[in-house]
């Protein structure tokens, strides 16, 4: 990959920031959110040295932050890159050193030079790229789901690259903080020969599919059907809890800040 100072549109990812990057996403999501849950029956793929394509639903602006604590949880090994706006990445360019690379939207000439850059980081071992094809924010409910034509275009380019989806959910269940749900769908199979319109279409319904079961476990609440990657912040804090405590230590009982297991 390209050394550092040089003046490519894939930059150097510098260990040492991305190392610092992933202990500050792992606080930031602690502080904001409940739990970062993965559907048991919905893991990722086994890690591998082959180069992959992961994409995702784009419910909020939490995504690439927890994109990025997926990819070092899972797959540290490897290094991940995202394309983001151009004029975005201009004004944080420390981001380029984290394995953000610009992508200029709107333009045939744009998209041409998003697919170099994709193909030159997927053309190694090692190396993934995380993308949201959907290219807005979209509802998680909103179906068909539609995809901007370049993740078909990508697919047809590199037969021998994996394609995963990923489902994201942001849910409230049982606590103040909201839940992060998380669900990878298998890699897909994508018919060779095919147009690019083809392949997105393939591609969208594997998302659909790993949205919707992702969806049916989190309308049931149940923190058993998910491996909780990141525990953060529980209870609702302040006077409430202060009091809770003090009733709990009355009982004779331990404090547990958590609003499931509250008395009813």
């Amino acid at each position: 990959m390209n050394k550092p100072g040089a003046e490519e549109a894939v930059p150097f990812i510098s260990p040492k920031l991305r190392g610092w990057f992933a202990w500050y996403v792992r606080r930031y999501l602690r502080k904001h959110f409940n739990a970062v849950r993965l559907l048991t029956n919905a893991p990722p793929p086994a890690s591998s040295s082959a180069a992959a394509v992961f994409y995702l639903n784009h419910p909020a602006w939490w995504d690439p932050l927890v994109a990025f604590h997926l990819a070092r949880t899972f797959f540290p090994s490897q290094q991940s890159f995202a394309p983001m706006d151009a004029a975005a990445l201009q004004k944080y360019g420390l981001l380029k050193r984290l394995g953000f690379f610009p992508v200029e939207r709107g333009s045939l000439a744009g998209a041409r030079r998003f697919l170099r850059n994709a193909d030159d980081i997927l053309s190694r071992p090692h190396q993934a790229l995380w993308l949201t094809p959907q290219g807005r924010f979209t509802d998680i409910r909103e179906r068909p789901v539609r995809f901007e034509p370049g993740l078909g275009h990508l697919a047809s380019r590199l037969p021998g690259v994996a394609f995963v989806p990923l489902a994201l959910e942001f849910v409230w269940w049982h606590e103040r903080s909201p839940e992060v749900l998380v669900a990878f769908g298998p890699p897909v199979t994508l018919p060779q020969g095919q147009p690019a319109g083809v392949m997105n279409t393939h591609l969208e319904e594997a998302l659909a599919r790993a949205q919707d079961q992702l969806a049916n476990a989190s309308l049931l609440r149940e923190p058993a059907q998910f491996s909780t990657l990141l525990s953060g912040r529980a209870g609702v804090g302040g006077i409430y809890d202060f009091c809770r405590q003090l009733c709990a230590r009355a009982r004779g009982q331990d404090f547990d800040a958590r609003h499931a297991s509250a008395p009813k």
